[in-house]
C-alpha cells in the first residue's frame, strides 16, 4: 500500500450513517440518526433501554432494513463483501446443554486453514487459532465443550471467533450481558487490549457508564436520535446524560478510579437491563 493509499484509507470513515430511520410496528425506533466513526477509535454507544442501540447495530450488519437514509462501512455500502471485514459479538449465544461442539471445533470453523482440524495435529490447529486471536487466554478452553462455558468464557470465545476473520471493524452488542459482575472488569480490559494491540475500530454498546468513561475514545448517546457525542469527558456530564436518559446526574470522583457519572444524590449509576 502506498502512502497516498494509506492516507486515503485513514480518511475514509469506518462507519458513516446518514439520516437513518427505522420504524418497527407503531414505534419510530431510529428517527434520523447521523454518526461518523473514524478508523481506530473505540466508540461507546450509550442510551436507555429501547433507545435504538441494538437496532442501529443490526442496520450496520445488514440485518435490519432502513426505511430511509443510508449506511456505509469502511467506505462501502452494506453487502457481503464489506461484511467479511467486520466482526460481531452478540449479547449472548444461547446453547443447549447437549450441544457437543468443543471450543476448538467451533473456532476452527472460522478459518479455511483450520477447517480440516480433524485431519491435522491438534497442536497445529491450536497454534493457528492462538496466533490469529492472541491475548485472549484461550488455550485452557480449547478442549472444553462450548455449552459448558461460563458467560464470560463464552463471550471471550465469541471475540476470538470474530478476530479469526481479521476484521477491520468489531461491533459488540452489550457483550457483558450474562457475565457475572467480577468478570465484567476483566472483559472490558480484554476489549481494550484487543483495541490497543490490533488497532481495529471497536464500537461497543454498553450500559456500564463507568467503563465508557475510562475506556472509550468517543461516545455517542442515542435515544432515537444522537443526543450528543464527543470525548467521554465531554459527554459524561449532567446535561448530556439527561438528554439521553432523562435523569439528573453530576460528576463524581472516586479515589480508586477515573471520574464517572452518578445521580445527583451521590449514588453511582447502575443501569439495569429490563
Amino acid at each position: 500500500m502506498t502512502r497516498g493509499e494509506s492516507n486515503a484509507r485513514l480518511a475514509t470513515p469506518a462507519i458513516e450513517v446518514r439520516e437513518a430511520r427505522v420504524r418497527l410496528g407503531d414505534t419510530d425506533v431510529l428517527r434520523g440518526v447521523n454518526l461518523r466513526v473514524q478508523p481506530g477509535q473505540m466508540v461507546a454507544l450509550i442510551g436507555p433501554n429501547g433507545s435504538g442501540k441494538t437496532t442501529l447495530l443490526r442496520c450496520l450488519l445488514g440485518l435490519q432494513r432502513l426505511d430511509s437514509g443510508h449506511v456505509r462501512l469502511l467506505g462501502e455500502p452494506i453487502g457481503p463483501t464489506v461484511l467479511r471485514r467486520v466482526g460481531y459479538v452478540p449479547q449472548r449465544l444461547p446453547l443447549d446443554a447437549s450441544f457437543a461442539l468443543s471450543v476448538r471445533e467451533f473456532l476452527a470453523l472460522r478459518r479455511p486453514d483450520t477447517r480440516g482440524w480433524f485431519f491435522q495435529r491438534t497442536r497445529t490447529t491450536d497454534d493457528t487459532l492462538l496466533r490469529h486471536a492472541p491475548g485472549l487466554g484461550l488455550e485452557p478452553l480449547l478442549a472444553r465443550p462450548l455449552s459448558g462455558l461460563s458467560g464470560g468464557q463464552l463471550q471471550r470465545v465469541l471475540i476470538a471467533y470474530s478476530l479469526l476473520g481479521n476484521p477491520e471493524l468489531l461491533l459488540l452488542d452489550e457483550p457483558t450481558a450474562g457475565v457475572d459482575t467480577p468478570g465484567e472488569q476483566d472483559f472490558y480490559e480484554l476489549i481494550a487490549g484487543v483495541h490497543a494491540r490490533l488497532g481495529i475500530t471497536v464500537v461497543l454498546v454498553s450500559h456500564d457508564l463507568g467503563m465508557v468513561f475510562r475506556r472509550a475514545t468517543w461516545v455517542y448517546a442515542l435515544n432515537g436520535v444522537i443526543c450528543c457525542e464527543g470525548r467521554p469527558e465531554e459527554v459524561m456530564n449532567a446535561d448530556s446524560l439527561k438528554a439521553a436518559y432523562g435523569i439528573h446526574v453530576t460528576p463524581y470522583h472516586h479515589h480508586h478510579h477515573a471520574p464517572m457519572p452518578v445521580p445527583a444524590e451521590g449514588v453511582p449509576i447502575t443501569l439495569h437491563r429490563r
